[in-house]
């Protein structure tokens, strides 16, 4: 079996982490790995698999050999070191979204199928698509299976681990505060975020709703090629620590019955949840492999040819999705690269 080699920078990251357990699951699992981050992450003990290693501090030769390099961290580090890894010979996979409008750099997300711009040898960077673009684009295009839709329109709960662990700590932080009646910090959100939902953080915030609302929508655009059902779209951060959640509400150009649009959702990494007493929520994605959705119609669109509105509840384990996602698109890579590191 050919070896590969796999560097991740940004290892100590939330969505770091969550790429080394599904690293160590899939196939990669016996790969080199070169555990990287910034130089105050380093000397960190950490392990991919049964394999205990140190993150260290990103060097001048920290990509040499790798066939692959995740980034994991955020923009900054991926703008920063990416074009080192380049050089280097390494094929980038970029989870901090950073490269999304970069020339020749692809959006991808394998479980759609290859697309109209699958990667190939010439490919230099793959930004493994948002959760919530993907989510969006694969429902939606399951639908449209059974009907076309007139319109689309959803609204994003975003959790805390969305933003990183320093988002995370805050919310905690602020509940325990909240609950003792002491002052809030607010460094990070600018913002009461917990007990509380937010269409947007303070103005000496450290993150923001607006980029990420951006990104969704263009990485929706790049899966569907421009062409899928047009998509209203909201931000919402809610008190939460993990599982991103959608309210979605579709409205179909004919009445589909509803086995019907049961039957187009149905499928690999789609489970439909039949009973209310069941919900999707975002406890109960976590950890979960699948985009769990339930189908309610909107009983004042019922008619004898079927239902022509219909609204989804969906939850996703935003952390899990993302690193599957983006360990698909290593193998999908791979295959292109049967001789191992790249020349």
């Amino acid at each position: 079996m050919t070896s590969f080699k796999i560097a991740i920078a940004g290892a100590s990251s939330l969505l770091g982490r969550e790429l080394k357990d599904v690293l160590s699951e899939s196939s990669l699992a016996a790969a080199e790995f070169a555990l990287l981050d910034e130089e105050d992450a380093q000397g960190q003990l950490d392990q991919v698999g049964d394999e205990a290693t140190f993150i260290q501090a990103i060097s001048a030769d920290a990509f040499d050999r790798a066939d692959f390099t995740f980034f994991c961290g955020s923009e900054r580090l991926t703008r920063r070191y990416w074009g080192q890894a380049l050089r280097a010979g390494s094929t980038v996979l970029d989870l901090s979204g950073a490269l999304d409008q970069e020339a020749g750099v692809l959006v991808r997300a394998p479980w759609m199928g290859p697309g109209e711009a699958g990667a190939d040898l010439f490919t230099p960077a793959v930004v493994p698509a948002h959760p919530a673009a993907f989510t969006l684009a694969l429902l939606l295009g399951r639908l449209e299976q059974a009907a076309p839709l007139r319109l689309a329109a959803a609204t994003a709960l975003l959790p805390a681990s969305e933003f990183g662990r320093a988002a995370m700590d805050e919310l905690h932080q602020q509940t325990v505060n909240l609950l003792s009646f002491q002052s809030l910090p607010r460094a990070v959100h600018d913002a009461q975020a917990a007990y509380n939902l937010l269409g947007g953080f303070g103005e000496n915030a450290t993150i923001e709703l607006s980029g990420v609302e951006s990104r969704i929508r263009r990485q929706y655009q790049a899966l569907t090629g421009g062409r899928g059902p047009a998509l209203a779209l909201q931000m919402i951060h809610a008190p939460v620590f993990h599982g991103l959640t959608f309210s979605i509400a579709v409205e179909m150009e004919r009445p589909v019955e509803i086995a019907a649009l049961e039957e187009a959702l149905t499928g690999e990494h789609v489970e439909l949840v039949l009973e209310d007493c069941d919900s999707p929520s975002n406890l109960a994605a976590t950890g979960h492999n699948d985009i769990l959705v339930r189908m309610r119609p909107e009983i004042a669109a019922r008619g004898a040819g079927g239902i022509s509105r219909l609204w989804l509840w969906v939850a996703v384990d935003n952390l899990r999705l993302h690193a599957q996602n983006a360990v698909q698109c290593a193998l999908e890579l791979r295959r292109l690269r049967p001789q191992g590191t790249v020349q």
